[in-house]
């Protein structure tokens, strides 16, 4: 009689996970015609194919200055010194800050540096939120004491947090992802204890205890697996959370140092001019509105196609 039971339960769990490849392949399928996944992916994979071919671009090195073409209009024609002491004659497409550099490349170079702190700093806030998530939510006895540590992260605000890392480390990109990624990782962990907490009483999970199952391979192998889908969506949140909080970081003084072009850099050294010369401030700020914007809409759209109760209502 046991020997039946369990091998009806295996029967069961095999069922079980081949419903769940039908349902992730029709996931798949409404992913697809989401036009807020399409609009989404396409603008962010515009920005990628700018950032990886920055210097094709009719880009010059975004250090070089010349003190001769220091806060030229948009379309003005100029001359930058190379670091070899030539002078090279240049369009600055988006006009030139106090320093004389082209604003142009900067603002393409530093679409490279907020896409990797956004990914990255997703990358690692679901790393550790999903290892802590599913030990807060399958060992039980773990559960108090790691939400307690995880209830006082997010009792400080995340951009205070930010700040005092950057702060406490010489500022560097791996020392920013890491101040990013911090105060992120009690939400993703909350999110997948609340979803371990449900999954784990399914039938397929109770047939893997009873086979024998070894504790760490259920969790990666058969609970994780169901955790997919809203961690995607809160990963596409993370990474535009992200890229602002670099930009905030930048602007403030307290991020990346001043020679590297990021967005918020480029603010910080045009806001004093904002009045006479906007474009300094006004094509950064475009881009980042741009990308948080599509990262946001991509966001939406997973959540509109891969959570059951939001597709059930399209």
């Amino acid at each position: 009689m046991a020997t039946d039971k369990t091998a009806d339960n295996a029967d069961d769990a095999l069922s079980t996970e081949s419903a769940d490849v039908m349902r992730y392949e029709s996931a798949w399928q409404r992913v697809r015609r989401s036009w807020s996944v399409r609009i989404g992916g396409c603008v962010l994979l515009v920005l990628l194919f700018i950032a990886v071919a920055a210097p094709w671009l009719g880009t010059v090195d975004p250090t070089l200055f010349d003190a001769g073409s220091r806060d030229l209009k948009p379309g003005q024609p100029g001359e930058i010194i190379t670091l070899d002491g030539d002078t090279i004659k240049h369009t600055f497409i988006m006009g030139s800050d106090s320093f004389g550099r082209d604003i142009y490349s900067r603002v393409i170079y530093g679409t490279r540096v907020s896409l990797v702190v956004g990914a990255f700093s997703a990358v690692v806030a679901l790393a550790f939120g999903i290892v802590l998530g599913l030990v807060s939510g399958y060992i039980r006895w773990l559960d108090g004491p790691l939400m307690r540590v995880m209830d006082g992260v997010m009792a400080i605000p995340a951009i205070l947090i930010a700040i005092a890392l950057v702060a406490m480390f010489r500022a560097s990109l791996l020392s920013v992802i890491i101040a990013i990624a911090i105060p992120e990782i009690p939400r993703v962990t909350r999110l997948v204890r609340s979803l371990v907490l449900t999954i784990r009483e399914e039938p397929y999970v109770e047939a893997a205890v009873s086979l024998g199952t070894p504790t760490w391979k259920i969790m990666f192998s058969h609970i994780l697996p169901n955790t997919v889908a809203p961690l995607l969506v809160q990963g596409t949140y993370i990474c535009a959370f992200g890229i602002l909080v670099e930009a905030i970081l930048s602007f403030l003084g307290v991020g990346l140092p001043p020679d590297i072009p990021t967005w918020g850099n480029i603010m910080s050294e045009g806001r004093s001019q904002f009045v006479t010369f906007p474009h300094n401030v006004f094509f950064p700020g475009l881009f980042l509105a741009a990308t948080v914007l599509a990262v946001n809409i991509l966001g939406d759209g997973l959540r509109d196609t891969l959570d059951p109760k939001m597709a059930r209502r399209a």
